[in-house]
């Protein structure tokens, strides 16, 4: 039976889910939610998620909001093995320590220099905000400064997480080709991820029409 996750294609973390989902075989029944009808603030949304933001997934009853918390239930439930998030104590606590980097760091540090100012000012943000933006990119280029993936050698949720963020934000036109470590991961995250084309590129492509309408 199928997992109902509620979502919207052009939002980045909506897109790391149905990534996940496709890696460890889960069947999800898409329920796109408009967000500018509202639809996720419904009496019947809010009992499954307060925050009533999407990603929010519907497994039988079990509702789970967060993109990274329902990436780490997938593997946990789902999975046939633990290699994208290993149980092991310490590797799970770098695939976690990346995971909060991308949330309140890389991504953002998206929201703060592209979609939020975009809304309201109809442009991009401060020069400031443009430097946290960057300064995100430079950590995570000394991350995966001799090693393949963001928590190791081995790829995990947390790439899953990061890679959709760094292209959302080089869809809105962050010069990614600096950073010659996340240039090297970024070209096999894309080859290696399975979907990546039709539904990360596809995504973005949505993302940019969405940004545009703001832009002056």
């Amino acid at each position: 039976m199928p997992i109902d996750l509620y979502y919207v294609l052009g939002s980045p973390p909506c897109r790391s889910v149905m990534l996940v989902a496709k890696a460890v075989n889960v069947e999800l029944n898409l329920k796109v939610t408009d967000l500018s009808k509202g639809e996720n603030k419904t009496a019947e949304f809010l009992k499954k998620n307060p925050q009533h933001a999407i990603p929010t997934i519907d497994d039988k009853g079990l509702t789970i909001g967060e993109s990274r918390a329902i990436l780490a239930y997938l593997v946990n439930q789902y999975g046939k093995d633990d290699s994208l998030y290993p149980k092991d104590p310490k590797k799970r606590a770098v695939v976690d320590q990346r995971l909060y980097f991308d949330i309140g760091t890389l991504y953002n540090g998206f929201i703060n220099y592209y979609l939020v100012p975009a809304m309201t000012t109809g442009k991009c943000g401060t020069q400031a905000q443009l430097e946290k933006l960057q300064d995100a990119f430079n950590i995570l280029n000394s991350i995966l400064a001799g090693q393949n993936w963001v928590a190791g050698n081995n790829i995990t949720i947390a790439d899953y997480s990061i890679v959709v963020s760094v292209s959302a934000i080089e869809a809105l036109g962050f010069d990614v080709s600096k950073y010659p470590n996340i240039v090297k991961w970024y070209e096999k995250a894309k080859k290696t991820i399975a979907g990546y084309k039709e539904i990360n590129e596809e995504g973005n492509n949505q993302l940019k029409g969405f940004f545009k309408q703001f832009i002056k």
